[in-house]
């Protein structure tokens, strides 16, 4: 009885058993080692029960709910509510673009058109008049197919505009953009006729300057210019637009569209529906018969007011490819409303 009572004196003091089992005492010099297998033993079954001491019929309740509580904390119910709570109720799937294919499809490049070989005696660029016809522009069938979110974002920050500068203000500066976009055409138009100036010197004093020195090192990869400020239609799909400038960009033929812009672009999809806008007027090019000629190519340039460098964003031909195909979709678009 004294030992047992010394046994569970130790066991209630952490270490105090393991030191004296671990002696040299109780290894050797003890003639029986019945003591130190049966005190661990002992040590472990106590260690195993310690919660039965526990009057469990007075905390029944609180352990069945505790056990409840963790079986039935995260259902498929809570766990939609709790998704809902965070992120708001679950919308549409988004809908892929290109996914849809246009009913009246056309080819980008003309399988019948005739190439004719370069003619070394004419290497001023072609500069069609547009034509004044019922059919759409390219500009108009864009601006009237934006969906829903361009319009509230252009909306938006038409508003925006007019709340800081003043509605009178807000039409001075839109027409202050549109008359430096005209001059800085102008001046990229004089530029590749009279190879002579340069982008600097025709800058010089201007208020196109900045847009005149951010273009400067693109200028430098342009060559053989085909075209300026020049007038397409689509023969078969009925649509005009006026090109900017057709011209080998690091010797591939390209449809190049200059923009101009405050705010910086480095990546093609910051340039919205443009490249939907050069993939219409190479299709337009390659179906007008008045350019002996095909283009598979596009390039935009977005020229910075205050000449940081130029971004020149390249549309290989699987690029213009896909953005022919959403070009026609809008296309539809455009004729079903009207």
């Amino acid at each position: 009885l004294v030992g047992m009572q010394f046994l569970q004196i130790l066991s209630r003091k952490p270490g105090s058993l393991e030191v004296l089992l671990q002696i040299p005492f109780c290894q050797k010099q003890f003639p029986y080692t019945s003591l130190s297998t049966s005190a661990c033993v002992y040590s472990k079954k106590k260690k195993g029960t310690s919660y039965e001491q526990v009057d469990q019929e007075k905390y029944k309740n609180l352990v069945h709910s505790v056990i409840s509580y963790k079986t039935s904390a995260q259902t498929p119910e809570t766990i939609l509510e709790e998704d809902n709570l965070l992120y708001g109720p679950p919308g549409k799937p988004p809908i892929k673009a290109g996914t849809k294919t246009p009913k009246n499809w056309v080819p980008l490049i003309n399988p019948n058109k005739r190439v004719l070989p370069v003619s070394s005696d004419s290497n001023i660029p072609m500069k069609i008049g547009l034509q004044k016809t019922k059919m759409p522009s390219v500009t108009r069938i864009l601006q009237q197919t934006l969906s829903p979110q361009q319009v509230f974002y252009l909306e938006r920050w038409k508003q925006k505009m007019i709340e800081e500068l003043g509605k009178e203000g807000f039409e001075e500066y839109t027409r202050n953009l549109f008359l430096q976009g005209e001059l800085f055409h102008a001046a990229l138009e004089s530029i590749f006729l009279s190879e002579e100036k340069s982008a600097k010197e025709q800058g010089e004093d201007d208020v196109i300057s900045g847009y005149l020195s951010s273009v400067e090192h693109v200028l430098e990869d342009i060559s053989e210019v085909k075209a300026l400020e020049s007038g397409v239609h689509h023969e078969t799909l009925q649509y005009l637009g006026l090109v900017d400038c057709v011209a080998k960009y690091r010797g591939r033929l390209c449809v190049i569209d200059w923009k101009t812009s405050e705010k910086p672009k480095p990546f093609l999809h910051n340039t919205y529906d443009n490249p939907l806008q050069v993939a219409a007027y190479i299709g337009a090019i390659n179906h007008d018969a008045n350019y002996n000629f095909q283009v598979r190519c596009g390039l935009i340039v977005v020229a910075y007011k205050n000449g940081s460098p130029a971004h020149p964003h390249f549309m290989d031909p699987d690029l213009c490819s896909q953005y022919w195909n959403k070009w026609l979709l809008r296309l539809e678009e455009y004729r079903d409303k009207n």
